[in-house]
């Protein structure tokens, strides 16, 4: 039934699987649960939090019963197994995974009285709210975590001349918590591997000392669980959450810009952990200087241990990212095809990553080795639309004539929406479908500097999510930009 099993999955769920799912360990159904075992608590943890669900499938399908999976760690008791209970179509029997952490906790815990809000702006009633409970606040920051993913780890990280020096300091963070550099602080664009180097730096912590108290969240975390403990009225069961640890971890610092109230509570958060000897490691889009309306004691504070940047990788060093996210996967990248891939794709490791899935997917479904023909069936849309050859003044042209505005309003210093909502579409559609960097991309639009750059294209791909007429449009004027010239 394993085998079977792990033969679904790769069918049917191939963007989830991995080489090391070969190494779980199957314990026998009882109860109408299949039992597996993972090689570390961290993997039972990614298992639980991301693929419980296929692997729900693949059991059911399989066995053509209602069985459901639980996950186990190297060290976790199998608890006896209830009354046996005829597995029909009629009834689903239930099952419910918890370690004997969580099942204490949520033993002793009321029914919890509302869902997260996501963040979109500091609002701050007048009178505190007292429906969430400590208990529930801890709950809260178990779902803010963010779950370590056993592949980002320092030996599947290739080192490339852009990222030779946060490599090796990550690597010594990791030997040295909290005595090496603190803080470790990781900037560069999108999609060039700091979240790979900031779990990679716990991991090896957690490996090193499985008692190590980690918490790693993103920004947006901290800010939601900063703003729900201000409205609860629970500030200690917040700073227990964060203070309290050995090791604090933060994905995307900079979107502290602008958060008065919670960048006075991150700076207090961390002067804790500072004078603790705790490490802090942070990533950012941009080093801490150029991170808009963040406080200078901030600033200085970052400063403190090593900043470090990652570049975007070589031709070389891209070649070997897309061999050794093939082998994660279970299958290899002749030189070949991974030399094409590599030449296609030259923006970020996750377009490349999203390369290797494609190959992986329709390895599959044709049941053949990955070769030339199959890269070229794979990725013809991917090398197209990376293929660019746009210039910046055809979408320039097109903005202009869509929104009925001037070149020269474009380059001004002006910002009313009228003008400025034109120009983060120019900085968007430049950046997407030209290879100029984002310091290019602001030069031609009266000097501009690179983070606003980012900004107009996080704010338009963040529109583009939410708001489907303003998508059309921006379809519209990328088929202008892309028409054939008359």
């Amino acid at each position: 039934m394993w085998g079977g099993m792990l033969a679904h999955l790769r069918s049917g769920h191939p963007e989830i699987c991995r080489q090391w799912f070969e190494e779980i360990e199957p314990l026998g159904i009882a109860g109408g649960v299949l039992r597996l075992r993972a090689h570390s608590q961290i993997h039972r943890d990614y298992l639980q939090r991301t693929c419980l669900e296929p692997f729900n499938d693949a059991a059911r399908t399989v066995s053509e019963r209602l069985i459901s999976v639980q996950f186990l760690g190297p060290d976790d008791r199998v608890d006896p197994a209830p009354p046996a209970t005829p597995l029909t179509s009629a009834a689903e029997p239930r099952v419910v995974v918890r370690s004997d952490a969580a099942r204490a906790a949520i033993d002793d815990a009321p029914p919890r009285t509302r869902d997260a809000q996501p963040v979109e702006r500091e609002v701050w009633p007048t009178t505190p709210r007292t429906t969430t409970s400590g208990a529930a606040l801890t709950r809260a920051a178990h779902s803010h975590s963010l779950v370590l993913n056993p592949d980002y780890v320092f030996e599947n990280f290739v080192v490339g001349p852009g990222s030779r020096l946060a490599h090796a300091a990550a690597v010594a963070v990791a030997e040295k918590p909290g005595r090496a550099y603190n803080p470790y602080f990781v900037h560069g664009d999108v999609g060039l591997g700091k979240t790979h180097l900031l779990q990679a730096i716990c991991l090896r912590i957690k490996q090193a000392d499985p008692a190590t108290k980690i918490y790693y969240t993103s920004c947006e975390g901290f800010m939601t669980q900063f703003m729900e403990a201000v409205q609860a009225g629970e500030m200690a069961a917040f700073r227990h959450t964060f203070r309290d640890v050995d090791v604090l971890a933060i994905d995307d610092v900079h979107f502290l810009a602008k958060r008065d109230r919670t960048q006075e509570e991150f700076f207090h958060t961390f002067n804790s952990l500072y004078q603790a000897h705790k490490q802090i490691i942070l990533s950012s889009d941009a080093p801490p200087e150029e991170i808009p309306d963040l406080e200078d004691r901030l600033v200085s504070r970052f400063k403190w241990g090593l900043v470090a940047s990652v570049a975007p990788p070589c031709y070389e060093t891209r070649v070997e990212i897309l061999k050794q996210k093939a082998r994660l996967r279970g299958f290899e990248i002749p030189d070949d095809v991974a030399c094409h891939i590599a030449a296609k794709i030259d923006t970020n490791i996750r377009e490349l990553e999203g390369a290797v899935v494609k190959l992986q997917v329709l390895r599959g479904l044709e049941k053949r080795d990955v070769d030339m023909g199959l890269a070229l069936a794979a990725l013809g849309d991917e090398a197209a639309r990376n293929d660019r050859t746009v210039q910046i003044q055809t979408i320039i042209d097109a903005v202009t004539d869509f929104f009925g505005v001037k070149v020269s309003d474009l380059q001004s210093k002006r910002r009313q929406r009228s003008i400025a909502l034109p120009r983060q579409v120019c900085m968007f559609l430049a950046r997407r479908h030209t290879r100029f960097s984002l310091e290019e991309i602001g030069g031609f639009f009266g000097g501009r500097d690179h983070t606003t750059v980012m900004h107009a294209v996080k704010t338009i791909e963040a529109r583009l999510d939410s708001d489907a007429e303003f998508a059309r449009r921006i379809v519209v004027i990328e088929n202008l930009v892309k028409a054939p010239a008359a």
